[in-house]
């Protein structure tokens, strides 16, 4: 029986849940699995290539389903890190001209997942009935809808609203989402007022996301301009190694 190289172990904690969970870089193998979902392009590739090598990475201790996504992020930024190098090399487009293109280094190590002081998922629709609701974090299952470029659209909004409830709330008494089918759900968010809906597209918009802000000069120009890395899209599979 050939030797077997040993696998290096680290730990990390979970952002949403404060939790440490131990992890081993990516093996070959996963390696493998991940190009080959990034050559086809498509969503569901990548996302199905993304659960297993967390599950595997994780030794079977994270269940990629039912986690925020931000928690996927900082896991997966911690794997590629410890994985392919700490420094990775990403090509973006300019902001000023939107046509020159340059390369900067991020130190994925120090990538960390923003909150928002003022995020909350307890969105409170009438202040006199003590009436809201209680969201979920949209998951891996759920990131189709909300990275979709048509997220502004209403119906994908409700889409995926519905999914994520976990209670709809008034004074004391509680509305578990399992009790209530997806119609209902749906009614009880049309029938809101306008100012209570952008309530709950904030949630979204300040929800916990990994980030990483880089200033790029642009060489044609000269002018230097901030450029936000932000969410799984601009991380997954989009950046080159570093070679010492």
């Amino acid at each position: 029986m050939l030797p077997k190289v040993e696998v290096p172990t680290y730990e990390l904690t979970l952002p949403s849940a404060d939790q440490a969970i131990k992890y081993r870089p990516f093996l070959v193998k996963e390696e493998k699995i991940l190009f080959i979902a990034l050559e086809t392009g498509k969503d569901d590739d990548m996302l199905i290539a993304l659960k297993d090598i967390i599950k595997s990475c994780t030794f079977d201790a994270v269940n990629p389903s039912v986690l925020p996504i931000f928690d996927i992020e900082y896991i997966f930024i911690n794997l590629r890190a410890k994985s392919l190098g700490e420094k990775a090399k990403f090509r973006v487009l300019c902001p000023d001209d939107q046509k020159t293109y340059v390369d900067v280094v991020i130190d994925l190590s120090k990538v960390d997942v923003h909150v928002n002081d003022n995020h909350t998922n307890k969105i409170i629709i009438d202040e006199n009935k003590k009436l809201g609701v209680v969201l979920k974090y949209p998951t891996l299952d759920s990131y189709k809808i909300f990275n979709d470029k048509n997220f502004n659209n209403v119906e994908n909004i409700f889409s995926l609203l519905v999914k994520l409830v976990d209670h709809i709330f008034e004074g004391e008494k509680i509305y578990p989402a399992k009790d209530l089918t997806a119609n209902e759900l749906k009614e009880f968010f049309e029938n809101l007022p306008q100012q209570n809906f952008f309530k709950l597209r904030d949630f979204f918009d300040s929800m916990p996301r990994l980030q990483a802000e880089v200033e790029v000069e642009n060489p044609v120009t000269k002018v230097k301009s901030k450029v936000v890395f932000s969410g799984l899209a601009d991380f997954f599979g989009s950046a080159s190694p570093i070679i010492a």
